[in-house]
């Protein structure tokens, strides 16, 4: 049997003549108006002119398959599929087909599930598979070596931080609707937050709580409170003296954590006064990669 992962992710353009394609497939085929472009270029801009997400996720590419090779030489072939960018989903899917492969494991390179989000990566791999065996993975919020990853990234972080801050972890927002649906997402970051206080022995609301960033921009109302939010009823209530963001919906460093938090939100701190700092993500860490191939094993 031959057997490939098919690691997936949103895709970022490649370069800076890329981005209003990449904004139209985003936008379901429809192109941005002048002024929607100007801002996204912009904020690419302020990040050095092109994300460097690509890099990141062909890194933990390079990693799950060394990982896996280690536990299972030979047996799986990473390959990547993103959803806005080529290789499409599709795309992987059919050229693995046209090689003969007879298994896909499915992974989508974000660890809360919800039908929105990785659940349609999911469904694309599915139905583009046809009679290809797929297994997916669709959740991995409270993998311990991730819970590991970021326990650490916030005990490192909270030793330059003022006594009193307090911890948000966030994640990407979604329409409101959600919850309507009983989808699990916010059930699912809150999972992955708690998990992280248990270890650090962190108090309900008083020392953490969650947020979300990165709202689209559509007239339905998201989830929120925004982290941006957050910030202004922090400083302006003084229920904590700092604050430290763990945002733990991103496995990879690229434009929601470079610009919406490393300078939307920091400038936004510094307005108000409030120290403010942002936990590292995981990118190619061995452990969680480990764990991500422990888990490709066993699916």
């Amino acid at each position: 049997m031959k057997e490939a992962v098919l690691l997936m992710a949103y895709g970022t353009p490649a370069r800076p003549e890329d981005v209003e394609a990449y904004y139209t497939d985003i936008r379901r085929g429809r192109p941005p108006t002048p002024e929607q472009l100007a801002d996204l270029v912009r904020r690419y801009d302020a990040i050095g002119g092109i994300s460097p997400l690509a890099a990141r996720t062909e890194a933990q590419r390079v990693g799950l398959q060394a990982a896996l090779d280690e536990r299972a030489p030979e047996r799986f072939e990473v390959v990547l599929g993103f959803k806005h960018v080529a290789p499409f989903i599709e795309d992987t899917v059919e050229d693995l087909r046209a090689r003969g492969i007879d298994r896909i494991v499915a992974l989508v390179l974000a660890p809360h599930y919800s039908a929105l989000s990785v659940g349609e990566y999911l469904r694309r791999t599915t139905e583009a598979a046809g009679d290809i065996d797929v297994a997916t993975i669709e959740s991995w919020a409270t993998e311990p070596a991730y819970i590991d990853f970021l326990t650490s990234a916030v005990q490192e972080r909270l030793v330059a931080m003022p006594e009193g801050t307090k911890v948000v972890f966030t994640a990407h927002s979604l329409p409101k609707r959600v919850e309507a649906m009983g989808d699990p997402y916010v059930a699912e970051l809150r999972s992955t937050a708690q998990g992280v206080a248990d270890r650090l022995g962190l108090a309900p609301w008083a020392q953490w709580a969650t947020a979300w960033q990165s709202a689209g921009r559509t007239p339905e109302p998201w989830l929120g409170p925004d982290v941006l939010q957050v910030i202004d009823d922090l400083a302006g209530t003084g229920r904590a003296t700092g604050l430290l963001i763990v945002p733990c919906g991103f496995v990879a460093d690229h434009l929601e954590v470079l610009y919406d938090l490393d300078i939307e939100a920091t400038a936004a701190a510094g307005k108000a006064g409030l120290p403010f700092a942002r936990t590292a993500v995981a990118n190619d860490d061995p452990g969680v990669l480990a764990a991500l191939a422990d888990r490709v094993l066993s699916a």
